[in-house]
């Protein structure tokens, strides 16, 4: 297998399963019976290894990642599935921070083709069963595995975990998932199971009270994160990582009642080196200190009032750097838009990126300065034009915004 039938192979995929990364809401294939069937075929992989699920609407990527990173420390062969990628495929299956190997994907991808035809999946189911094939074929201790969308009709939620948390539950994705913060925490609250312990780090006493009530139903303990106190800190910066912090010190513990043995000294340097143990990036990630520049993948509206609270909080002059995609309600955003700012608004690469000219009339009426480019990389090339050391560039808004940014410009990085 060389380069070129790699990359044959995956756009293959892309072409032939319907992908919400790039096709949105109409990609979206609620259920299960694909993915039953589907890991049938491959003799239930997911039954074979140990798994630990982690849900939420924002966090579940910094919280696995970060439990990922302690389980590396302990000692322990770690994998690690999470989605969307910024870069490059093989970023969604990872084993101790090694992406998926391309020609494992390649070799996959031929089996795909061979399937049945009453089993037609979706992009992320087709990813999902790729992830519990190579975490058994490469004996994994543990399988860390980050829900897509929702919870109850997830893929993931095949699998028969350890233990499980949702991190916490805010709007996003109502099209699919419900239009109110309780409707979506039934949807999340569907990876409860019985008798596996569920952690909760959300602080909303409704949303605790309805994965309590479905913890009791499904006999499952109930764990309340936000009862931890703990002054450990972690690599990954950003004020809202101290929530995330506490999901994962309670996956721990009932880690821990299960026999496995993960040191106080594992957890202190697991949480302080997630992004050399698992090459975790997109979370306020620090691309260059001159001038500074932070990169951040919040998109709803929780996660960009978390990001720009702490932007708001540095004083220096900003060149804010945003994008957005068909399905997100920008009018929320502009309520939430950092002051003293000068914005680049840019269409993300993919198909149902949004050009900022269909939403000129939200930037006019906030009243604000603002540029409009084609493309991300033309926004920040701008951006940096303008910038002086003394003053900061950020670049966020979606997943895809930060992916177009690094892919361009991670491996010229000083």
């Amino acid at each position: 297998m060389n380069n070129e039938q790699y990359k044959e192979a995956v756009e293959w995929l892309f072409a032939q399963a319907p992908n919400y990364q790039i096709e949105g809401q109409k990609a979206y294939k609620p259920g299960l019976d694909n993915i039953i069937k589907l890991c049938a075929f491959f003799g239930n992989p997911q039954e074979k290894i140990r798994c630990i699920h982690i849900g939420g609407t924002n966090g579940k990527g910094s919280s696995s990642n970060m439990l990922a990173s302690v389980l590396q420390e302990a000692g322990y062969k770690v994998g690690l599935y999470n989605s969307p990628h910024l870069i490059d495929f093989t970023e969604r299956i990872k084993i101790n921070g090694q992406n998926c190997d391309k020609p494992f994907v390649y070799d996959f991808i031929k089996k795909l083709q061979t399937l049945p035809s009453e089993i037609r999946p979706s992009f992320f189911e087709f990813t999902t069963i790729m992830a519990f094939e190579y975490f058994y074929q490469r004996n994994i201790d543990f399988a860390i595995i980050e829900v897509g969308l929702g919870g109850r009709l997830d893929s993931t939620n095949i699998i028969n975990p350890l233990i499980s948390a949702i991190t916490n539950v805010q709007l996003d994705h109502q099209n699919i998932l419900g239009n109110t913060i309780e409707e979506i925490a039934r949807e999340k609250a569907g990876i409860v199971k019985n008798n596996i312990p569920i952690i909760s780090g959300d602080e909303n006493e409704s949303v605790k009270n309805i994965i309590k009530e479905k913890a009791l139903q499904q006999n499952a303990p109930f764990i309340d994160a936000t009862h931890f106190i703990t002054s450990l800190e972690s690599d990954l910066k950003g004020n809202y990582q101290s929530k995330n912090i506490r999901v994962v010190l309670a996956m721990i513990e009932e880690l821990k009642k299960l026999n496995i043995d993960i040191p106080e000294e594992s957890i202190r340097k697991g949480l302080l080196k997630v992004h050399k143990n698992t090459g975790f990036i997109g979370r306020w990630f620090e691309y260059s200190k001159h001038p500074l520049t932070i990169c951040d993948t919040g998109h709803n509206q929780a996660g960009l009032e978390y990001v720009f609270t702490q932007l708001n909080s540095i004083p220096k002059q900003k060149h804010i750097i945003l994008g957005f995609v068909n399905d997100k309600k920008i009018d929320d955003v502009m309520n939430l838009l950092p002051t003293h700012s000068l914005f680049y608004f840019a269409k993300p690469s993919i198909d149902r990126g949004r050009h900022p000219k269909d939403y000129e009339d939200l930037l006019i009426s906030a009243k604000i300065i603002y540029k409009i480019f084609d493309s991300v990389q033309e926004a920040y090339l701008s951006a940096k034009e303008h910038c002086t050391n003394d003053e900061m560039i950020f670049i966020g808004g979606s997943n895809f915004v930060v992916g177009d940014f690094l892919e361009k410009n991670l491996q010229i990085s000083e």
